[in-house]
């Protein structure tokens, strides 16, 4: 980890681990009114009126899901908000609550799990959500955080991935392959930075790409969107291990099968060009590069013409019987099956 030799460092032992979450949490407000009680008590309570609540976790493991070599800790915080955020949007469900826990070596200063915090708490204010507890705890072994996000839908409201239907549309949000494309750059620059410390990368070229690796963001305002537009998916899921093992996690839980076109695949100009400096194929990046956290869905026919003008909306395939399998219909207009080669925790 880069660390200025000159910045305070007050080591965690000072406050002992009540006093630390006490003193990493107290800035944090309240907004939601099914918060009844957060943090300082034994447990949070909640209370949804009528709504179903639906909850997600995610685990962040330095050296596996993110390197303090490049990311700096105030977007670490804010990322491990989203991606769990990015999960709650993708029942149809509205984002309420989180709690946060971590485990820390004591490599790590206050100083240091103050920037983490202030990303948590920026991530909170701006999608809305109150943080209600968590824990902290020591490790032998780098920096470790658990999020849960806790959400809120009519009941009714609810999309899962198991609804989609031959014919349906095959639509997702934003462009793909951004995230990934970002991180090889950041493992570009690293490994120059082993080499001469003293170089300093320019990276203006690859903006867009770098804050959808550092800064990513959840798509709330598409089910907001989606409200507006009297559209309820058949299907829906974040992006988070590829566009391929996404679509293949849908047909799946839907029992069917569907047809994905290479050309309608949206990509921003910025991860062509890259793609194009690093020879790697802009279509397997977005098939299996990951960390995008867009929404795919499955919209029924009907919709279309809800949708067709939508700016944040492309329409990129049709759902297909379960017998015809999944595949990937080429420019050249042949059919590939799709393979699920997105990132795995557990490849040796």
């Amino acid at each position: 980890m880069i660390e200025d030799k000159n910045q305070q460092r007050t080591p965690l032992s000072e406050l002992g681990e009540f006093g630390l979450i006490e003193h990493l949490t107290n800035n944090f407000e309240i907004k939601q009114q099914s918060t009844i009680k957060a943090i300082g008590d034994d447990a949070a309570v909640i209370d949804p009126k009528n709504k179903r609540i639906v909850v997600t976790t995610d685990f962040l493991v330095e050296g596996v899901h993110f390197d303090l070599s490049y990311v700096p800790l105030k977007h670490l915080g804010y990322k491990a908000v989203v991606v769990n955020l990015s999960d709650v949007y993708a029942m149809n469900a509205e984002a309420t609550q989180i709690t946060v826990s971590i485990a820390v070596s004591n490599r790590f200063p206050l100083e240091a799990l103050e920037e983490l915090y202030a990303g948590i708490e920026t991530a909170a204010k701006i999608y809305n959500v109150d943080v209600v507890g968590g824990d902290t705890t020591s490790s032998t072994s780098g920096l470790l955080i658990s999020v849960t996000a806790i959400g809120e839908v009519n009941s009714g409201d609810e999309v899962y991935r198991s609804g989609a239907k031959p014919n349906d549309l095959l639509v997702v949000t934003g462009d793909l392959g951004g995230a990934y494309m970002g991180l090889q750059i950041l493992e570009r620059e690293k490994e120059v930075f082993k080499v001469n410390p003293n170089n300093q990368p320019d990276l203006d070229a690859y903006t867009y790409i770098m804050e959808r690796q550092l800064k990513p963001e959840a798509r709330k305002d598409i089910i907001k969107l989606l409200k507006d537009l009297e559209v309820k998916p058949t299907a829906m899921i974040d992006i988070s291990d590829g566009l391929s093992s996404e679509i293949l996690h849908i047909c799946k839980a839907s029992r069917v099968g569907c047809d994905l076109y290479e050309d309608k695949i949206p990509l921003d100009p910025q991860v062509i060009s890259t793609c194009e400096e690093f020879d790697i194929d802009s279509t397997t990046v977005a098939l299996s590069g990951g960390e995008d956290y867009e929404l795919l869905m499955t919209i029924s026919q009907e919709d279309f013409p809800k949708i067709k003008a939508n700016p944040n909306l492309t329409v990129i395939g049709f759902i297909t019987e379960e017998n015809a399998g999944a595949h990937l219909v080429t420019r050249a207009e042949t059919k590939i099956p799709l393979k699920a080669q997105g990132w795995k925790n557990f490849d040796s």
